[in-house]
């Protein structure tokens, strides 16, 4: 096997595996695609949702956090300078940033009034200045309380609180700006690699739902593709009911298709019954008012006979025409094109001997016709007979398998030529019209192109007339053939 057939068959493969997702015309209108699009949808509905929900609220419990500590250290503070008379340094905090410099934990103790007590300030801050919120009339959280987002003097961004309040209890005791800053970098940084790490963790869970779903999909979907099979084997011939093991939710499904197949084959075979019955009802009578008039020498007997005769060859027409009805709406109905034309092209090749006809024949062994043997035998042992009737020696019969044009169904392409005089336009015209005769020194009823095109179109195909190359007639019929379901 060459390399561009093992790359065609890797190609069918994967076709095949992602067919649920190619979008078409049909495909859009397909269980596989409204449920795969359904959970896609979902999926990209609710992890969005969710992972926005999961982000939002670490997010707040990270600044949260944030801002307590911050919050804890300014009350611890605050409570070592209680009772103090002058504002002493802060030891104990449990933040090692506040003793190096621009590490972006600061604290800040000064008066609000110049020259009413000193002002201190973390190892961290060194010389630099924290801005007080009370100054820019920043609005209070609550009494005393006030935040703010700044620059630090190394040029980071910090946030801070300052709380108003009193070493004593005294009234008349200054008043002083207590202030703790934390890094707001720090934290966006945490933020920006959770939010990070949990679109890894979304992207991955949504692909693995997307594949999930997929396979459930294919997997869930998988008996329908066994009931088109039996179906497909059904109508080709192959079984006769569905016998596959289904799933329970499918096995009334297969049940009424098999009652359904059931009944079609008694309506047949009812059918049948009845046209026999009506053929021995009608033509005993027929035979009996023939043989009387035959008896007879009037000329109102010789019209009796007469139209009694072609009665009974309309009657046996429209007899077989609803037996073939019958027959082309049936299910499993099969058989090989070379069984039927190699027979013929023998028959044929013996009656016409005296007249040196050779019949030519391109046929597949493998083409099939979906319906029954009789029928193919009728239609192409009038085509032929009549090829062979009027050509000089040669016939050719070529039979092809292609898509038809409704539908896709594959159909089968008769084309039988002849060398013989042919036919002009006029006289195709005329030819397939019931009992028209264009030679009435050749033998026949010229019912015969009219059964066929009859049986042709019961089977829903089509009869061209044509001029063949060989410069005689062409006849092109198009009959239903067999379609394989591949695995």
């Amino acid at each position: 096997m060459g390399s561009a057939t093992v790359s065609a068959l890797k190609r069918t493969k994967i076709e095949h595996l992602i067919e649920p997702l190619l979008l078409s015309r049909n495909r859009l209108n397909s269980l596989a695609f409204r449920l795969f699009a359904t959970s896609v949808a979902w999926t990209f509905i609710a992890l969005p949702v969710a992972g926005f929900i999961v982000y939002y609220n670490y997010s707040q419990n990270i600044i949260f956090n944030f801002e307590r500590s911050i919050r804890v250290h300014l009350i611890s503070i605050e409570a070592q300078n209680s009772g103090k008379k002058f504002p002493i340094k802060a030891e104990y905090l449990g933040e090692t940033g506040f003793s190096f410099t621009n590490s972006g934990w600061y604290w800040q103790i000064q008066p609000l009034i110049k020259g009413q007590g000193k002002r201190l300030a973390s190892d961290s801050l060194a010389n630099g200045y924290l801005p007080s919120p009370r100054s820019r009339n920043v609005q209070e959280l609550e009494p005393g309380l006030r935040k703010m987002d700044t620059i630090a003097p190394d040029g980071q961004p910090v946030r801070l609180f300052e709380q108003i309040g009193r070493l004593s209890n005294h009234p008349e005791a200054p008043q002083y700006s207590f202030i703790v800053a934390g890094p707001l970098d720090l934290e966006y940084a945490k933020i920006s690699a959770f939010a990070w790490e949990l679109t890894i963790a979304l992207g991955v869970a949504a692909l693995g739902l997307l594949v999930a779903t997929f396979l459930q999909v294919r997997f869930g979907l998988f008996p329908l593709r066994s009931i088109e099979q039996g179906l497909a084997d059904v109508r080709s011939g192959k079984a006769v009911k569905l016998d596959s093991k289904l799933p329970i939710e499918i096995e009334p499904l297969q049940s009424e298709l098999n009652a359904l197949i059931d009944s079609n084959q008694d309506i047949i075979d009812r059918a049948r019954t009845q046209v026999g019955n009506l053929a021995h009802a009608l033509k005993t009578p027929l035979a009996i008012i023939t043989n009387e008039a035959t008896e007879e020498r009037s000329p109102f007997a010789r019209k009796v006979a007469e139209q009694a005769r072609i009665m009974n060859i309309q009657i046996t027409n429209y007899l077989n025409r609803a037996c073939v009805a019958a027959r082309a709406g049936g299910v499993g109905r099969v058989c090989k094109v070379d069984t039927v034309v190699k027979p013929l092209k023998r028959a044929l090749e013996r009656i016409y001997r005296d007249k040196g006809v050779a019949i030519s024949l391109e046929c597949s062994e493998s083409a099939r016709f979906r319906g029954e043997q009789h029928d193919l035998e009728e239609v192409l042992g009038n085509l032929l007979d009549n090829a062979c009737k009027w050509c000089r020696c040669h016939v050719r019969l070529r039979i092809t398998e292609h898509a038809g044009e409704a539908g896709g169904k594959r159909m089968l392409e008769f084309i039988i030529e002849d060398d013989g005089p042919g036919l002009d336009a006029n006289q195709r015209q005329k030819i397939g019209k019931r009992g028209v005769r264009l030679d009435e020194t050749m033998p026949g009823t010229g019912l015969g192109l009219s059964i066929v095109s009859d049986l042709i179109t019961s089977y829903r195909g089509t009869l061209n007339l044509d001029t063949s190359e060989l410069g005689g007639l062409k006849v092109v019929a198009h009959l239903p053939a067999v379609e394989d379901h591949c695995e």
